[in-house]
């Protein structure tokens, strides 16, 4: 078994989207023959996006070293971040020298954990690799104080990962944004590694959902909203477009339930029985405005929000839905999105029909391969009620996985598949032939009729 240092600041009992991606890497490395040796930091649930769910403690093996920095909090932000790089540099050279490890696995963000992991790296005179979880600089979706700024940040990037064995970015777009964009990383390698699901979460067959007249069309929503975001980027539109401080033609407010609501507002006044047959419901953590937007609306009655849900739990709510709501920012035309978010590939895993409101980018085509989407632009309010209303017409005649969905086109983003490129990147980094005994992944998707 070959040891490598496994850097990850969002790691169980921290819940939410973030951690998901470790989780399973953690989960199935040893399979293919790696044992990641996990340094992490104490568990700080302070803010919506680090939620604690302890559930997922279970997911990780027995015999994985996790390894927590502690450091004496300090309230200013600078010298806190310098006191827990100084911990976790301390802690991963200690246990990096313990488990004789042959490379160092840095995961962000944070992104100036790339200082971190190289300076371990070095201590220890091993090779490291850099794994984005979102493109850094090339997040269309994150504004910045200015132009000058988001360009400065390439720079910082372009210094932060000179050095790195590999470069993994988590979209086929995002590594050629890379490639492209940034010069002098050309000579390091760039990769991609999607996220994905987990078949275990997806055994066996979903939660029953409501018998008899209590049976309604249940749409789902699962992950964060943007709802608040989207509105400060319409307020500060001139300021926005001044300084440069986003992405020309980005439309924050696309990936919320801004439009949603619409077109279910748009099909209940064409037909206002079906607001008895119709609920929406949100699964996870919602902001104030997330909530008060949904009580505003005309159908505010159709709408629930269930809070933060165990990961298992979500993944029920995804199984059991009748059509999931899947929404991105809208961008320019001839634009392309460089991110796709983690709820993409459970839902495709899923089975069941999704109404897509994605820009042109490696999330549509995802979704497009999948065979299960109905697909539209962003803020198109009426293809969006057109779509339900289709949608509702088949579910009465006999809902259940959607009749195109094509499994073997996700089968590929299956996490332990994903960990099996994994563990051949890590192999190639250290200089270390693969072992013919790591295996190959099981089945990938319950092809379920």
């Amino acid at each position: 078994m070959t040891s490598v240092l496994y850097i990850a600041k969002y790691f169980p009992p921290v819940g939410g989207a973030g951690v998901q991606r470790s989780v399973k890497f953690v989960k199935y490395l040893p399979g293919f023959g790696i044992l990641p040796v996990v340094l992490t930091e104490e568990a700080d649930h302070g803010d919506r996006w680090s939620p604690e769910d302890s559930s997922m403690l279970a997911e990780i093996p027995a015999e994985i070293p996790v390894h927590r920095a502690r450091w004496q909090r300090d309230p200013d932000r600078a010298s806190d971040a310098r006191r827990r790089a100084e911990a976790m540099i301390r802690l991963g050279v200690e246990e990096g020298r313990r488990h004789h490890v042959r490379a160092v696995f840095v995961t962000m963000s944070p992104f100036g954990d790339a200082s971190i992991a190289r300076r371990i790296a070095a201590e220890l005179a091993v090779p490291w690799v850099a794994d984005l979880r979102d493109p850094w600089a090339f997040d269309e979706f994150i504004p910045y104080r200015t132009a000058f700024h988001r360009e400065r940040d390439k720079k910082r990037m372009e210094l932060s990962l000179a050095g790195a064995a590999t470069i993994v970015m988590n979209t086929p777009e995002s590594a050629r944004l890379v490639e492209e964009g940034i010069p002098g990383l050309r000579g390091s390698r760039i990769t991609h590694l999607t996220n994905g699901y987990d078949a275990a979460d997806f055994a066996g067959d979903p939660p029953d959902a409501a018998e008899g007249g209590d049976r309604r069309f249940t749409i789902v929503h699962s992950g964060y909203l943007h709802t608040a975001a989207g509105f400060e980027q319409q307020r500060k539109q001139w300021l926005n477009r001044l300084l440069g401080r986003t992405i020309k033609g980005v439309r924050r407010l696309c990936r919320s339930h801004y439009y949603l609501l619409q077109a279910l507002e748009a099909w209940v006044a064409r037909d206002p029985s079906v607001a008895d047959q119709v609920e929406l419901v949100f699964v996870g953590s919602t902001t104030e405005t997330d909530q008060q937007l949904a009580a505003a609306s005309a159908v505010s009655s159709m709408v629930s929000f269930t809070g933060y849900l165990p990961h298992r739990e979500s993944v029920d709510r995804v199984r059991s839905a009748d059509l999931l709501f899947f929404p991105m920012h809208g961008l320019a035309a001839g634009c392309r999105s460089s991110i796709v978010p983690g709820k993409a590939y459970e839902y495709m895993a899923s089975g069941r029909s999704i109404l897509a409101a994605v820009p042109q980018g490696d999330a549509r085509q995802f979704l497009e391969r999948a065979g299960s989407a109905r697909i539209c632009d962003p803020d198109d309010v009426a293809a969006m009620s057109a779509q339900i209303e289709e949608e509702f017409r088949q579910w009465r005649e006999g809902g259940g996985k959607h009749r195109d969905w094509q499994p073997d086109a996700v089968a590929g983003f299956e996490r332990r598949a994903l960990t099996r490129r994994l563990a051949g990147i890590l192999f190639e980094a250290a200089g270390i032939d693969a072992p013919h005994s790591a295996g190959e992944p099981e089945s990938t998707i319950q092809k379920v009729s």
